[in-house]
């Protein structure tokens, strides 16, 4: 039986991102088949190879983040460095940057540039605020764009001051709006017989556009989402619990007919059977109430009580799972979302796996995150240039 090809399998992408949105936005593309072309600079690479943890003087999230990729190391300030891109434009399908808006006009690779040279050719621009607008110019990571888009504002407690999610969520929900963004171009030029065409992501309105119902609630009732801690007000009752032996719950018992199955299993058939509480607007009247009740109920019950009782009460929750709980979870590893990989010593080590499952054409790590300018001289000789051309790109400092 042969093995089916992948969904993007054949489309060629070249990236020129660094760090965490751009890179996640060709991962996913790498993926699930595209040919992804990482150009990078010969001085260090991309600055995630040194982030967070390092095994060998290289960043474990790296070799995720760049798996499947291959690393092409292009100093962009030489023109030469710029013909051998465009080069590699010539018969691209995506463009994916993350620079600066204005970097790439000033080299010489504005989109005029780069239609000109391949009308089919979909640009994604990841940045902070956008190719346009006051603020296009300023630099903005994903923490600034968390702020920017509301999210930061409406997370934490509300006695102290906001806090982030924990991980870099701005850049990675950006990343999937770029991916979205690529397919519609590309299903515009396949399907409609369109050329290609910009894909503007701005940061703060990747986090804006994930706001919920901020935006007509504050025109309309003059509504300023706040703070809430583990609660969400007007949805109740969700909200996170303390069990006995000092674990943490998510339990969301805010549909009609959970609630009732909720506090009939933990013993409280009255307020399972009160008319007030039959409907989500009556709850959340009575929500500091509910809260006490259920906090009483948790905290006298170790965790896998407690989960006992919710399961058999099929009520949606779920414990605060750490990595170390993921490692050994049935549900995940059922799965299969630990993918079996090799550092480059050959040390065993596991990494997350594919998302979205796709039921004939799946996703898959074929290898992990490239050595700096591993596939150069074999991505140069696709090009037409022969050892003795690469031998002087190198002396140049082009490659």
């Amino acid at each position: 039986m042969s093995t089916p090809s992948k969904p993007l399998a054949g489309l060629k992408v070249i990236e020129l991102g660094t760090l965490i949105a751009g890179p996640f936005a060709s991962r996913i593309c790498a993926e699930f088949g595209a040919d992804v072309i990482k150009v990078e600079s010969p001085d260090g690479g991309d600055p995630l190879r040194k982030w967070r943890k390092l095994y060998e003087g290289t960043s474990l999230w790296w070799f995720v983040q760049a798996r499947n990729k291959q690393s092409l190391t292009l100093n962009l300030k030489h023109p030469e460095g710029r013909e051998i891109l465009k080069r590699l434009l010539a018969d691209a399908d995506i463009l994916i940057e993350n620079f600066r808006p204005g970097v790439l006009e000033k080299l010489g690779l504005g989109w005029d540039v780069l239609h000109a040279l391949n009308p089919r050719l979909v640009m994604v621009r990841l940045s902070g605020f956008g190719q346009t607008g006051p603020m296009k110019d300023q630099p903005g990571f994903g923490a600034v764009g968390e702020s920017m888009g509301g999210l930061r504002y409406i997370t934490g407690f509300d006695d102290r001051p906001p806090v982030r999610t924990g991980i870099s969520i701005g850049d990675s929900i950006a990343a999937l709006w770029g991916v979205i963004g690529a397919l519609m171009a590309l299903r515009h030029r396949e399907v409609n017989g369109g050329q290609g065409q910009v894909v503007d992501v701005a940061l703060y309105e990747a986090i804006f556009a994930m706001m919920e119902s901020m935006v007509p609630e504050f025109d309309v009732f003059g509504f300023v989402r706040e703070r809430t801690g583990n609660i969400m007000p007007g949805i109740t009752p969700s909200s996170i619990h303390t069990s006995a032996d000092g674990k943490h719950v998510q339990i969301g018992a805010n549909g009609d007919a959970i609630f009732k199955r909720f506090m009939q299993a933990i013993g409280r058939a009255d307020l399972a059977h009160d008319p007030a509480l039959a409907s989500n607007d009556g709850r959340d009247a009575r929500r500091d109430e509910l809260y006490g009740v259920i906090d009483r109920w948790a905290s006298s019950l170790p965790l896998h009580q407690v989960m006992q009782v919710l399961t058999e009460a099929e009520v949606p929750a779920s414990r605060i799972y750490s990595a170390e709980d993921m490692f050994s979870d049935p549900q995940y590893l059922a799965r299969e979302m630990f993918l079996h990989a090799r550092l480059p010593d050959g040390k065993p080590f596991k990494m997350p796996g594919i998302v979205p499952k796709l039921s004939d054409t799946p996703g898959s790590t074929e290898w992990v995150g490239p050595a700096l300018g591993e596939h150069t001289d074999a991505l140069l000789s696709r090009l037409g240039y022969d050892s003795a051309a690469i031998a002087m790109l190198r002396q140049s400092g082009t490659v």
